[in-house]
């Protein structure tokens, strides 16, 4: 029986969608159980137990990811990313179940020029970064059955993200603004949930996928400028944006922020593809499929 944490949000309703269809048991929780209350996780966790299914892992998709708030918001925020993980783990541990976390790219500074590897230090430059390093850290020396997943630019079907910006912003203008000097790997939330069924069906059947930190987004690299343009494109295509709007690009200093964002955050996903056997998607292949089928 998995318990997926944080049900409620981009991913974790993906995810909660995507075990139901494959036949996955599972159970979801949202702020009905406080992450931050190790009682009320092992509480949780014991009823479960008591009811004759205990869980034999838990995905964690709970996070604060306002990156902008969070510099002044840092308790909650790290109540959320740090102390919250941390218990989630500790009761893992307890009740022997597997536990697999999601990071962030916003865990390295983003000054590279290469592709992120796991082992790469970390040096996180604002407050949510911080949170989600010092999460990593408080799991990993808390419960060694842990498999932790940084991904980066995250979009899909449920709650607010880039792609469903840009489709609103290019219907109700005449141009749009994007930044150009931003590099990345735009990621489908639904890719990354099957690659989370993949991991768990993987080390169920015996598999070597060892617990440890690994990254996944889609394939391929891009400024948020080269998102946009392909976003027009297809949106055009497919009907989507019912009217001519020009993209335009423009450089990060022009829109204030109160954190800065990375400028580089491309992540080197050759661990993952060689520990579950996988291709993964290209990012504008996914994003056409995305397109095609979740936007009405």
């Amino acid at each position: 029986m998995i318990w997926l944490i944080g049900n409620k949000g981009m991913l974790g309703t993906e995810l909660s969608l995507l075990l139901e269809k494959k036949g996955i048991p599972h159970t979801g929780t949202d702020r009905e159980v406080d992450i931050t209350d190790p009682a009320a996780l092992g509480v949780f966790a014991e009823k479960q137990a008591a009811a004759g299914q205990p869980f034999t892992w838990i995905i964690n998709c709970a996070a604060y990811t306002a990156v902008d708030k969070a510099e002044g918001d840092a308790e909650t925020c790290g109540r959320l990313n740090t102390d919250g993980p941390g218990n989630i783990a500790e009761t893992a541990k307890k009740i022997g179940a597997r536990l697999i976390h999601f990071s962030t790219d916003y865990v390295f500074n983003g000054r590279g020029s290469q592709p992120y590897k796991e082992d790469d230090p970390t040096d996180p430059t604002g407050v949510y970064g911080l949170t989600k390093r010092d999460g990593e850290r408080r799991i990993l020396a808390a419960n060694d059955a842990t498999w932790i997943i940084r991904t980066a630019w995250l979009y899909g079907r449920y709650g607010n993200n880039f792609v469903h910006t840009m489709l609103r912003l290019m219907k109700e203008r005449d141009s749009v603004s994007v930044v150009k000097d931003q590099r990345g790997s735009p990621t489908w939330a639904y890719d990354l949930a099957n690659a989370v069924t993949l991991l768990i069906a993987a080390v169920e059947g015996g598999k070597p996928v060892s617990p440890d930190i690994y990254h996944y987004t889609n394939e391929g690299n891009i400024t948020w400028f080269d998102f946009a343009q392909e976003i027009y494109a297809q949106g055009r295509k497919l009907g989507l944006i019912p009217k001519a709007c020009a993209v335009k690009p423009c450089a990060s200093a022009e829109f204030p922020a109160k954190v800065t964002r990375p400028a580089y955050s491309v992540l080197d996903k050759g661990k993952m593809q060689a520990a579950l056997g996988i291709e993964i998607p290209a990012w504008d292949a996914s994003l056409e499929q995305y397109l095609r089928t979740c936007v009405p």
